[in-house]
């Protein structure tokens, strides 16, 4: 497995790559640095651990509707998109994972 150096809100961190994923690993950097920052611009949010829970769970909220690409009727005005208790149940092991990565230093790695 490669290591590859990555910066992450001006931050860097060492992170594992498997052979032939730099490009997208290099992807996943740049879409979680650009959630993570335009979190932080907004002003009302300092906290570095809580900055990146709220971009994994905007950029998990994403991926969750890519898959949507099947023709649907659309939800009415107001009505809140719901997740599926799979894609909670996701997304309280990733917050788990991050709170427990997080948890000592602010540091993934």
């Amino acid at each position: 497995m490669k290591q590859l150096e990555v910066k992450i809100m001006g931050q860097g961190y060492l992170l594992g790559c498997p052979e032939g994923g730099e490009a997208r690993l290099h992807e996943a950097v740049q879409r979680v640095d650009a959630a993570m920052c335009k979190i932080q611009g907004t002003g009302k949010i300092k906290a570095r651990d809580r900055i990146a829970v709220l971009a994994a769970l905007n950029l998990a909220f994403e991926l969750a509707e890519q898959p949507a690409a099947a023709p649907q009727a659309a939800p009415a005005a107001g009505d809140e998109p719901s997740l599926s208790v799979a894609e909670q149940a996701t997304l309280g092991v990733l917050l788990q994972r991050l709170d427990r990565a997080l948890g000592e230093d602010g540091q993934l790695l």
